[in-house]
């Protein structure tokens, strides 16, 4: 039978072994916590068996859409954030969605320094050629050198936020073809900060580049899950597991939103730590 077995009665979910065609592969490890809200979106249906604490998923890799409800999670707004060295009209929230309108090279931090955690955040850029990111474990001196109203971008692991423009006016503007970067969820050490990529790299071996293309266009909202533990990040673009890296150095640190040149709107931001 065609089927990859999810076990939900641990932190990690390990899919079996299946076969294909006579070739036995296994699939990657995902790691979806037995207590996260976690709605499967394609259709037709894809859990096909449920047996205790056995999901059953067919071999289509269903897109996971994570809530950021249920035990632990918890919502991130106005008073869990502070502007480092934006200007002081960059960032602004209205009926809990943050605008960003773009005009500096920036970032917005979170209060809290995290360890091992879970991040939920819808995005979507405004303009075409928008270019943004979410930081994880920045760490507080490289956050403190940044100076007020002053463009510079933090140390730490960048789980990047392109629009598909990004790429057309790079080739245009350059006349390279854009090799060693995408515009689907690349995920890269930033400064000093190290990270082992997973596959497929960048040709520089430096970014973890997508295994999938979901990202969707301008003015279109996406969805980024980002698994933070044990100086492991991996990232999930619009339910798709697709990106990420071990070994990461630092592994402690703050969350970070990045302004860059281009307006880009956020919601849904939930974190939950984890131990």
């Amino acid at each position: 039978m065609n089927h990859a077995m999810v076990v939900l009665g641990s932190f990690f979910i390990s899919c079996c072994s299946f076969n294909d065609g006579g070739h036995e592969v296994t699939p990657s490890r995902t790691a979806v916590p037995e207590d996260a809200n976690v709605l499967v979106t394609k259709t037709p249906s894809v859990v096909v068996a449920r047996k205790k604490n056995f999901l059953e998923f067919d071999r289509s890799d269903a897109p996971i859409q994570m809530l950021g409800e249920g035990p632990g999670w918890q919502a991130l707004g106005i008073d869990d954030f502070v502007n480092v060295n934006c200007q002081d009209d960059t960032w602004d929230w209205r009926e809990g969605v943050l605008y960003c309108k773009g005009n500096c090279v920036g970032v917005y931090r979170s209060k809290n320094e995290y360890v091992n955690f879970e991040l939920v955040v819808d995005w979507r850029h405004m303009k075409t050629a928008g270019n943004s990111g979410v930081f994880v474990w920045s760490p507080r001196e490289s956050l403190d050198a940044l100076k007020p109203k002053t463009n510079g971008l933090p140390h730490g692991i960048e789980v990047q936020v392109l629009d598909h423009g990004y790429k057309t006016q790079y080739e245009k503007q350059t006349g390279k073809k854009a090799e060693w970067f995408t515009t689907n969820g690349d995920v890269f050490p930033v400064g000093a900060a190290k990270m082992k990529p997973f596959e497929p790299l960048s040709p520089n071996g430096i970014r973890s580049f997508p295994s999938a293309d979901h990202t969707k266009g301008v003015g279109q909202w996406n969805q980024y899950y980002i698994r933070a533990i044990n100086g492991e990040v991996r990232l999930w673009v619009n339910g798709f597991e697709v990106s990420g890296g071990n070994g990461c150095d630092p592994k402690t640190g703050f969350i970070a939103l990045e302004s860059e040149g281009s307006p880009i709107e956020f919601k849904n931001i939930y974190i939950r730590v984890l131990p």
